[in-house]
């Protein structure tokens, strides 16, 4: 399969961006995901897809417990800054700590979901990595941070099927 058109193809599959973050004994670690899936409803499991390269997962997946954190449409700054190579990415970003966890619940988010680190498979050039959630919470009434054709969007309003019929609005 040639690379390109795949990723052409995916690219058509919405996602939303979550921040999963953690608390570590140097300070609080955390990344941005768009790979992001519900896995069970019993036991209560979540998953998500960290590049093998990533720099953030080891220390997570170290701690052994991470907080999911639900991105809004108007937060795509922090899904930029927490997807790039910045020295200190939680510089001057308002959070407070998860009930079991203690790992970053950042301010502003949509929802958040506290996990214990249940399993880590290899997965090509990423890791399946799922967890147990233990605590989960909605902090904000908005619309959720979507990532589809290359891009950050935002849900179209109801009853709107936007320009192109894609259900999504230019943001």
């Amino acid at each position: 399969m040639n690379r390109h058109t795949y990723r052409q193809v995916l690219g058509h599959f919405a996602t939303g961006v979550v921040i999963v973050t953690a608390a570590t004994v140097p300070g609080p670690v955390g990344l941005s995901i768009n790979s992001f899936t519900a896995v069970s409803l019993e036991p209560p499991l979540v998953g998500f897809f960290p590049a093998v390269t990533s720099r953030s997962w080891p220390a997570i997946e170290q701690v052994g417990a991470f907080c999911v954190n639900m991105l809004g449409v108007d937060q795509e700054p922090l899904a930029h800054r927490f997807a790039g190579a910045v020295a200190d990415r939680f510089a001057g970003v308002g959070w407070r700590p998860a009930p079991m966890s203690t790992a970053p619940v950042l301010d502003g988010v949509i929802a958040w979901i506290d996990c214990a680190l249940e399993s880590v498979s290899p997965a090509g050039d990423h890791l399946f990595v799922t967890g147990r959630v233990t605590a989960a919470g909605l902090r904000a009434e908005n619309d959720p941070l979507v990532f589809a054709h290359g891009r950050y969007r935002r849900l179209a309003p109801d009853g709107w099927g936007g320009p192109d019929g894609s259900g999504f609005a230019d943001g």
